[in-house]
């Protein structure tokens, strides 16, 4: 005969349950864009735990995107084909050789390895990138990158589409040019593009930092738009925070909700800010 023991980790579990309902009825139907960096993507049990998290959102009634980097996989394996890799202010400079070892490991490597995780989760999920259905169409970002574009035009119709079919779109940073070339898209970029177009409730920028700081060093869990502003221009924020909490605001200006920073190597990280009152990172919201 089996007996139960009503033990405190069972009760917390319960209790935990019972304090997310308001939350989980917020985000009912909700349109949740979540941007994983490659440094974020971890070992393979991190990934199976991510991918939890995203089936669980979709269980739950929220329709999630997943947009994926992977800087440090295409830097292996430029090195591995003994291509020379240079950066201007940041950005990866693309030439031709460039954008094909691109194209190859963000479309084939890291798309394919999310996607088999978010199926052996019990999700339904496919890959894309913004070639497919003229999701993205870019313009370059500037010609000393090379095939480095900035999306120009949305088309949003196929991710409306798998929501109606309760598929998960994981979508890698590639768009169109308008003459047929294959642009590199930053992944912080490309999401606050989908998330844009989308309209979504929430764009949460998976990366390997707990947020931003301020100028003591400790995170800030909500910060408005003049905020960061004031942040960037004394010099609080600086070097990589830059680029995210720009898209962070373009994304804002664009029709997004709210977006949050947080460390996406944290355990569970999606589901800590998105259903406890406490969050996980840097909520960035309308002033």
């Amino acid at each position: 005969m089996k007996t139960r023991d009503m033990t405190r980790d069972n009760i917390a579990t319960a209790k935990t349950l019972s304090d997310a309902l308001p939350l989980l009825q917020r985000y009912d139907g909700a349109i949740v864009v979540i941007k994983l960096g490659g440094h974020a993507m971890g070992s393979n049990a991190a990934m199976d735990s991510f991918a939890r998290d995203v089936v669980l959102l979709q269980q739950v009634g929220i329709n999630p995107v997943v947009v994926h980097g992977g800087g440090p996989m295409i830097s292996a394996m430029l090195d591995r084909l003994g291509i020379k890799s240079e950066f201007v202010d940041g950005k990866r400079v693309t030439d031709k050789d460039t954008v094909e070892v691109v194209e190859m490991v963000l479309s084939g490597l890291v798309n394919k390895r999310i996607v088999q995780a978010l199926n052996r989760q019990g999700g339904r999920a496919v890959g894309l990138s913004g070639k497919d259905a003229n999701l993205m169409i870019c313009d370059q970002t500037n010609p000393r990158l090379g095939f480095v574009g900035t999306p120009s035009e949305m088309d949003p119709t196929l991710l409306h589409n798998l929501f109606a079919n309760d598929t998960i779109p994981v979508i890698a940073p590639l768009g169109a040019g308008r003459n047929g070339e294959t642009f590199n898209i930053n992944g912080d970029t490309a999401a606050g593009a989908v998330a844009k177009a989308l309209k979504a409730d929430r764009l949460l920028l998976l990366t390997d930092v707990s947020g931003v700081k301020n100028a003591e060093g400790n995170v800030v869990t909500e910060l408005k738009i003049a905020q960061i502003r004031e942040m960037t221009a004394s010099g609080v924020i600086a070097g990589g925070m830059i680029p995210k909490t720009e898209t962070a605001l373009d994304a804002i200006d664009g029709g997004v909700r709210a977006v949050v920073i947080l460390d996406g190597r944290a355990p569970n990280a999606c589901l800590l800010e998105l259903f406890t009152e406490q969050g996980a990172g840097s909520l960035i919201r309308p002033d």
